[in-house]
């Protein structure tokens, strides 16, 4: 006979009794000075025997200091039915229970052994949302999402604690698009113990449509409410999403001004067509110095120097100081950036110097310009100037110097899952620019185009590709600053070669040239939710002669962990060309 183990208001949602003291009802009015003491041995599969442990009375309070003889004797006669109950919450619906006593010794022997017989597994999930109007487009995605994100799919083992989270996580996906006052309406699991079988019905209640309102601030004491209302992702009158909200909170907590940020919208039904959303924020010191040491693959050893102020002028002006000494790269740079206007952009100056002795060239660069981005990092526009001066010095052949006068546009498309970790999705980015007649030792335009891909092929391994490409169009690369001409190899590029060593060979030296492209095919083996082994594939090439593109072919296999700036990565590479291995090594996505 089919037995209702689950309804909005039973089962699954009910937690276990304290662990404080047991009961007073079975507690003696006077305890002895030194309580009876026994020692329990569990008899069952894992992970059946740590719920065991959690769930029966007898088992979690064998280390009471005032255990009475009455009070064990009732502990041992709960504890089948406890028992029986913990295995059912592991989806053993069948399982048998023995409690055995051995008072001959002290401390007393208890033995409690559970056969489970065979788990219980769903035969049929129904899950309705309703409240969502037939034409609303938004409302029938989330329905689609909640019912193929359904954990406990048909033939999948039923748990207690996967009961819980697939309908909290149903209802916060709801909750998420658009419905904040979505809730669980009904929900029942029901069991067939002969079958062992679990027919499931969740109906969740999405409740009206939010709109967003105005946002209400606090915290501001040193900044004007403008500085965080310019950062938001939706206007007043746009429908809400969990997911703008919680952009709109990375975007505060990238900016610098604050050390803590917390968003919510009003989710009461009555405030459905204007709700507000509540920001909180703690303002940080506008002033930080850091300084650090470090070591990578491409350019070794490194210490490095950063000062920022983030209210330089008292209104939000921002002024970040940075010097970096490696073992082959060393600069200093100074930028200003002010926050966004009303309109989503951000404008920016710069200026840097930089020296590089990289595969026998030895560069001296200096750089001034000026930026405006706009603030939506999934559709991204840039627009820039800039002046370039620079001398090479390559090992073996004559110095050059170049000059140049450089505009440029920069269009980014991301549509990942996460931007600084992302594990599903692309990210494309376009780049053109020229040097202006005149003002530049040489005229040239220069086009760069990326492009990275990611996907999940199941909870276990996952699939990733990138491609790059770059041209510059003039008659020769002579009289072009280095910084604007192209090499590759390395840790991000093509695996298996040092560090920009791939480019036109001239003298001792590897110099810059006008065209250049990468590639790379990436399958991971997961291991848990954050460590991998990934094997690879990587080609490219830069060259100045069409006719010598071969590509420079590099393979091998690493190590990858997931941490919050990004993934971490250690691979082994050959490279096919130089006929070595080296070692590599990045943190974070390469653009």
């Amino acid at each position: 006979m089919p037995l209702l183990i689950a309804s909005a208001a039973a089962f699954a949602d009910d937690p276990p009794p304290s662990t404080a003291s047991p009961p007073s009802s079975t507690e003696p009015s006077a305890a002895p000075a030194e309580g009876l003491r026994y020692r329990v041995v569990i008899d069952a599969p894992s992970p059946l025997r740590e719920t065991l442990a959690a769930s029966v009375n007898l088992i979690r309070w064998q280390t009471y200091d005032q255990m009475s003889a009455s009070l064990f004797d009732a502990l041992v006669r709960q504890a089948s039915e406890q028992a029986k109950e913990a295995a059912e919450t592991e989806g053993f619906f069948s399982a048998t229970v023995d409690v055995a006593v051995d008072r001959s010794v002290t401390p007393f022997n208890v033995m409690v052994r559970v056969t489970p017989g065979p788990q219980a597994t769903v035969k049929s999930a129904q899950i309705a949302i309703d409240g969502i109007a037939t034409n609303d487009s938004v409302g029938a995605a989330a329905r689609g999402v909640v019912q193929r994100q359904w954990s406990l799919a048909p033939g999948t083992p039923f748990r207690q604690a996967d009961w819980i989270a697939a309908k909290q996580q149903a209802v916060e996906t709801v909750a998420g698009d658009s419905f904040a006052a979505a809730k669980l309406g009904f929900s029942e699991a029901l069991v067939d113990p002969d079958a062992n079988t679990v027919a499931i019905d969740v109906r969740i209640d999405s409740g009206p449509v939010f709109h967003v309102g105005e946002l209400e601030i606090e915290g501001l004491s040193r900044y004007p409410s403008e500085l965080v209302r310019n950062y938001r992702t939706q206007r007043p009158g746009d429908r809400y999403s969990i997911a703008e909200l919680d952009q709109f909170v990375r975007r505060l907590n990238g900016t610098g001004y604050f050390a803590s940020v917390h968003a919510a919208i009003d989710a009461d039904p009555a405030h459905a067509d204007d709700a507000p959303v509540r920001v909180s924020v703690i303002e940080a010191p506008p002033k930080k110095l850091e300084m650090g040491v470090g070591y990578s693959t491409d350019t070794a050893f490194r210490a490095n120097a950063s000062y920022r102020d983030v209210n330089v002028d008292n209104q939000a002006l921002q002024m970040n100081i940075d010097a970096r000494i490696e073992s082959k790269l060393q600069n200093a740079s100074l930028r200003f950036v002010r926050p966004p206007s009303a309109s989503g952009w951000s404008p920016s100056a710069f200026a840097k110097v930089e020296r590089t002795d990289i595969s026998g060239l030895v560069t001296q660069t200096a750089s001034i310009g000026a930026r405006m981005s706009s603030l939506d990092e999934r559709n991204q526009w840039q627009y820039g100037v800039a002046y370039y001066t620079d001398l090479q010095e390559p090992e073996g052949a004559p110095q050059s110097d170049a000059r140049a006068l450089y505009v440029d546009v920069e269009r980014a498309w991301r549509r990942v899952d996460d931007i600084a970790a992302p594990t599903r999705g692309w990210v494309a980015l376009a780049q053109a620019g020229a040097g202006i007649p005149g003002a530049s030792s040489r005229s040239f335009q220069r086009v760069v185009l990326r492009y990275a891909y990611w996907h999940p092929i199941d909870r276990q391994w996952s699939f990733s590709t990138r491609a790059e490409a770059g041209v510059v169009f003039a008659q020769s690369r002579n009289d072009i600053p280095a910084a604007l001409l192209f090499r590759t190899g390395g840790d991000t590029t093509v695996r298996g070669y040092a560090f920009e060593s791939l480019g036109i060979k001239q003298g001792d030296a590897v110099l810059p040239t006008r065209y250049y492209y990468a590639t790379s095919v990436e399958a991971t083996r997961w291991i848990g939710e954050a460590w991998g082994i990934a094997v690879f594939v990587d080609a490219g090439n830069a060259f100045d002669d069409r006719s010598e593109a071969r590509p420079a072919l590099g393979y091998g296999f690493g190590a990858r962990v997931k941490t919050p700036i990004g993934p971490f990565r250690l691979d082994v590479a050959y490279g096919e060309r130089s006929r070595q291995v080296r070692l590599h090594f990045s943190v974070g996505v390469a653009f």
